[in-house]
């Protein structure tokens, strides 16, 4: 989990101190760009936009309150259990990186830019793919 931790935080302040808020550099031209966005909402962006400091202490909130629940299912687990063991260890690594970016910023560095045409997937970082990695492993 420290070596996740330590990834997507290495990365998105690799990221905060090379690339210019709103600029991208190309990586797979057409495909994929390394755009340096901050997102103040929640997954995807929802809650983007609203009273910053609400939506800041809710999303805190409600990040405290999931990582909770993961640790709780954690200790639950046989040490057999490993499949399910290591989707949750993703779950968890990745939701206290971006809870580590709220508590420090105030919001989510994001910086993987997906896109095809005008077509963007919305950006997102590390911890947003191995939580996205252990949700899939998790069914």
């Amino acid at each position: 989990m420290a070596a996740i931790l330590l990834l997507d935080q290495g990365t998105k302040l690799l990221v905060d101190h090379t690339i210019p808020l709103h600029h991208s550099i190309p990586v797979i031209e057409g495909w994929v760009d390394l755009t340096h966005v901050r997102n103040t909402g929640a997954a995807f962006g929802l809650l983007a936009g609203q009273r910053r400091a609400l939506a800041s202490y809710a999303l805190i909130a409600f990040s405290l309150v999931a990582v909770a629940f993961v640790i709780h299912l954690l200790r639950r687990l046989a040490e057999t259990d490993t499949g399910l063991i290591l989707s949750l260890t993703f779950i968890l690594a990745g939701a206290l990186g971006n809870l580590a970016d709220r508590l420090f910023y105030g919001e989510v560095i994001d910086f993987v830019d997906v896109y095809w045409n005008a077509y963007h997937w919305p950006a997102f970082n590390v911890a947003d793919c191995f939580i996205s990695v252990g949700s899939v492993l998790c069914l």
